[in-house]
């Protein structure tokens, strides 16, 4: 499987790289600067920049953190994982929505930008 690499604009490098780690269950694989972090889970890879930190952080207008693009994260288990962020303080936009072919919620990482956790139906 090719890897697909996501940016996120972030106000903290340091705290959404261990947000990540701590309860999305990525790897940190470097982070060189205070600016600046790549994660990965599976074929995903994660780059993390703080706004005006190298080139990922100065394209176009001033990149600013939050929206509604997001990355979609398949889990086994969506009520239980659900409950642990709970408990781990985690903010959430939505309540878990059930559609056709799945279950999923939308949590707000440390910056404000969103992750969306799916469940599918048919596994």
């Amino acid at each position: 499987m090719a890897e697909v690499s996501v940016r996120y604009i972030v106000d903290d490098v340091e705290t959404a790289a261990t947000f990540y780690r701590a309860h999305l269950g990525f790897d940190i694989d470097m982070q060189p600067s205070p600016g600046f972090a790549m994660l990965s889970r599976g074929a995903l890879r994660l780059l993390l920049n703080a706004p005006g930190a190298g080139g990922g952080g100065l394209a176009g207008d001033a990149p600013a953190p939050g929206g509604w693009n997001r990355i979609q994260l398949e889990v086994d288990d969506l009520p239980a994982t659900v409950d642990a962020l709970r408990q781990a303080g985690v903010r959430f936009r939505t309540s878990v929505i059930e559609g056709r072919g799945g279950r999923q919620v939308l949590l707000d990482d440390p910056a404000g930008n969103p992750v969306e956790l799916f469940e599918p139906f048919d596994r």
